[in-house]
């Protein structure tokens, strides 16, 4: 755990229809110790009130990744893909050469709150292309994301996966990216690891062939990613 990432020290940005906190540096959140982490480039924890949400607005060259932990997402873009993302619902967008979107709370009544995960792509200048899928949980963990969309999983265009875990209270889970390095952030629940107390939020750092037994405290469900190792 070379990396700790704690909720409390994360950057906040109060747009009045948007809440977020930032995980990593981003737009007016500068901080020289918190660039990302490998080709990871950005943790948006995002809260965004009825009827509200970002206008269209163009990216490239960008892997983005929206996933929803309360309410539903209304997407729109440029390709003509128009969906919307809903609770346990994963959508990534490949802006590639480039591409314009809007994404806005599809409730007029509700707030929608989901996780804005940037991740730097191995290849510039591809074709920009869009997937979205309920994907059920199957075991502790589950995939999401991979780099040739195996089992079910999204497609991505990294040497990278995202997968989902979820523990019940008490039960203990073993961490070993072996050859990538690994990075968990927690979105619900808490757990312990080698004495030290994570909650919703937080997250850290496994280091190649590194292996840590992680045991949840409550109900558990974090994001695990397996990045390049070197970059």
């Amino acid at each position: 755990m070379k990396y700790i990432r704690k909720s409390i020290s994360r950057g906040v940005a109060n747009h009045g229809w948007l809440k977020s906190k930032h995980s990593f540096s981003f737009a007016n959140y500068y901080d020289p110790k918190h660039m990302g982490f490998s080709v990871l480039r950005v943790i948006n924890d995002d809260t965004v009130a009825p009827g509200k949400g970002f206008g269209a607005h163009g990216h490239r060259d960008m892997e983005i990744i929206s996933y929803v932990t309360q309410g539903s997402l209304r997407h729109k873009d440029s390709e003509g893909n128009k969906h919307v993302v809903s609770v346990g619902e994963i959508q990534r967008m490949s802006a590639g050469t480039g591409v314009r979107h809007s994404e806005y709370n599809a409730s007029n009544t509700d707030y929608v709150k989901f996780l804005q995960i940037w991740i730097e792509p191995n290849k510039r200048g591809i074709k920009p292309s869009y997937e979205q899928k309920n994907i059920p949980q199957k075991g502790a963990l589950t995939p999401l994301i991979t780099t040739t969309g195996k089992d079910g999983s999204i497609s991505i265009q990294q040497d990278a996966s995202l997968s989902r875990l979820v523990l019940k209270k008490k039960e203990n889970f073993t961490l070993a990216p072996i050859k990538q390095s690994g990075y968990l952030h927690i979105v619900k629940g808490e757990l312990v690891v080698e004495g030290h107390s994570f909650v919703a939020g937080d997250a850290f750092s496994v280091e190649p062939s590194e292996i840590l037994e992680v045991e949840a405290i409550s109900t558990l469900e974090a994001l695990w990613f397996e990045l390049p190792a070197k970059y």
